[in-house]
């Protein structure tokens, strides 16, 4: 008897632990439709910087001082202007403008961010880059 309710235990966790993972992957995130007005942070960008940017901007790594895990990482005034996404380095960076750092770097193992992503995140900071 002990034998089966063991049996039953390790089965029943076994289904419960891989029904439960709920990780996002890059595909994920780069198949995710962003709206094109009302950008949320927490819906909309911060997956993205989690997902292709913090490996080497937050988790231990602040390459360049800059700290993408966080909304208060993100709006420091040295990357992103709020209200200003043609005038932020973020967006410098992630547009691969001539003359800037190009982030993610060419030779990253990380894929850059999608034209979406990039108008995503443009519209998020022209609509002032709040913490939403």
């Amino acid at each position: 008897m002990k034998k089966v309710l063991y049996f039953i235990v390790l089965v029943s966790s076994a289904i419960i632990y891989s029904g439960c993972d709920d990780t996002i992957t890059v595909q994920d995130v780069d198949n995710r439709e962003i709206p094109d007005s009302n950008v949320s942070f927490s819906k909309d960008i911060s997956q993205i910087f989690e997902l292709k940017c913090v490996s080497c901007h937050g988790n231990g790594g602040l390459d360049g001082g800059v700290d993408l895990t966080t909304w208060a990482g993100v709006v420091d005034p040295r990357i992103v202007i709020p209200g200003e996404a043609d005038t932020s380095p973020l967006v410098w960076t992630i547009e691969q403008r001539s003359g800037f750092p190009i982030m993610p770097p060419r030779d990253s193992p990380f894929l850059p961010l999608t034209s979406k992503q990039i108008q995503g995140v443009k519209t998020w900071i022209d609509e002032g880059a709040k913490n939403n």
